[in-house]
């Protein structure tokens, strides 16, 4: 009889415990949502290029008038550099982001005729687009099993002690151990919610926290 290794018996216990604080954070938020306001792959996209160092909620008080000027991709690509940097300033790092957004448009416009696409290597072609873009799109836009590493993520994931990396794609490879591949995609998302909502980096609310008991962070502070 094969006897189950130090290793295993803790990858099981690690998984049980995922399983039980997704539970509880189910009971608490039963919906889960990106909330970033799209209605096509290419508005997500956009949104989710948009986001970075900047909130979902400056990011949505943008798009209304971007989706209104520029509707396609290549409405995006032949775009004057100026006129896109002005709508879309409040989200910071504006001339990057502008510049990104021309250039991805051009690929997709050029290479995947007009379609966004929907694999991890095809979307890390994109200009401006890695893991946690490519995550977003696959699990939000295509239904396909994905997991989005954020700041988010990355600190509930090394608080909760399922992970000992801090490198992004190891901590996503070691989500995906955790969890069955038809839950990646709503599982990341809540502990990306958790940690915008209620684990935050300096302030965390822990007297408000669902997972409390299950918290192995010796930073929480006393209900």
């Amino acid at each position: 009889m094969k006897v189950a290794t130090t290793d295993q018996q803790a990858g099981v216990t690690a998984t049980r415990r995922l399983a039980r604080i997704l539970t509880a954070l189910r009971a608490t938020s039963p919906a889960m949502n990106v909330e970033l306001d799209h209605r096509t792959p290419w508005e997500l996209l956009v949104a989710t290029i948009l986001s970075a160092q900047c909130t979902d909620q400056r990011v949505n008080q943008v798009t209304p008038n971007l989706f209104r000027r520029y509707q396609h991709p290549h409405e995006y690509a032949s775009a004057d550099p100026a006129e896109l940097e002005a709508l879309i300033r409040p989200t910071g790092f504006f001339k990057t982001k502008a510049r990104n957004l021309i250039r991805c448009a051009k690929t997709v416009a050029e290479q995947f005729h007009g379609e966004v696409p929907d694999t991890m290597e095809a979307l890390t072609t994109l200009p401006g687009v890695g893991r946690k873009t490519a995550n977003v799109l696959l699990g939000n836009a295509f239904e396909k099993p994905a997991i989005v590493v954020d700041t988010h993520v990355k600190r509930v994931a090394g608080r909760l002690d399922l992970t000992r990396h801090t490198d992004p794609e190891k901590i996503e490879m070691d989500l995906q151990r955790l969890l069955p591949a038809d839950q990646w995609t709503e599982g990341s998302q809540r502990l990306l919610l958790h940690g915008r909502y209620i684990c935050l980096a300096r302030t965390p609310k822990c007297r408000h926290c669902p997972i409390y008991a299950d918290c192995r962070w010796k930073g929480k502070t006393a209900r």
